[in-house]
């Protein structure tokens, strides 16, 4: 039996992660700043699966004292953490330099450093227990330099795909190689709270469950990266990856 934390667990991607994996017969901690969603999304879950157990926690990821706390506290409660779920951010963002330097900055924060904050205990938990999986959520944006309100946002994606990667370099070819493992998941446009704005203007966009039935077989399947639904995105990502700065533009 598996126990997975997942970050940003109130809506979205990260509340259709955790009943998939519930249905899948993981137990599960879950934790983010709205403490009345999660609770909601505990009580749905246990009434479909009472044999799970579910911790829930309030959490504000930008606080870094308290993640450390709040992780370590669910591992005791849990008696331990197989996987930890990086997922927990913000979309906001605006053109560099046009005068919303907060929205930007408040995205960074939260992105990465919020991230690096939940790495930092997830692994501390990891190299204590000797064994688990790290799940980074990173995006397709990730993949290259975005235009406009973008820019910050897919910055910081491509700074925790990075922290991941680092990681597994760094745990390459010692003991720990086959116990800790990790794994970058880059979604393409899966509908929630956070893209609703761009739902109505691109064909590409999944309903939640689908994309994220695509998501939890990656993570269980432990894979180093992966391009998440397949398609179109992985194809896709070979594309925006290469493609002249103009073709980029009028993808994005």
């Amino acid at each position: 039996m598996t126990t997975t934390l997942i970050t940003g667990a109130s809506s979205g991607l990260g509340a259709e992660m955790a009943r998939q994996l519930a249905a899948r017969g993981e137990d599960l901690a879950l934790c983010a700043r709205r403490t009345e969603r999660l609770e909601e999304l505990r009580e749905e879950i246990l009434a479909a699966h009472p044999e799970r157990r579910v911790a829930v926690s309030a959490l504000d990821v930008t606080d870094h004292e308290a993640v450390h706390t709040v992780v370590h506290a669910l591992r005791e409660e849990l008696g331990g953490l197989d996987r930890v779920v990086v997922n927990a951010g913000l979309g906001k963002g605006a053109a560099i330099g046009t005068g919303r330097a907060d929205a930007n900055r408040e995205t960074a924060v939260t992105n990465f450093l919020g991230a690096l904050a939940q790495t930092e205990a997830a692994m501390e938990v990891f190299r204590a227990q000797g064994h688990g999986h790290l799940v980074m959520i990173s995006s397709m944006s990730a993949m290259r330099g975005m235009p406009k309100s973008l820019t910050t946002y897919a910055a910081t994606k491509a700074g925790v795909a990075h922290l991941a990667e680092g990681i597994r370099t760094e745990l390459h070819g010692t003991p720990l190689q086959k116990k800790i493992t990790v794994t970058v998941l880059y979604p393409g446009y899966i509908a929630s709270e956070m893209n609703e704005k761009v739902q109505q203007s691109t064909p590409l966009m999944v309903p939640t469950d689908k994309g994220v039935r695509a998501m939890v077989a990656a993570i269980e399947k432990q894979v180093d990266s992966a391009c998440v639904p397949a398609l179109p995105w992985a194809p896709l990502s070979v594309v925006m990856k290469h493609a002249p700065l103009g073709v980029l533009k009028k993808l994005v």
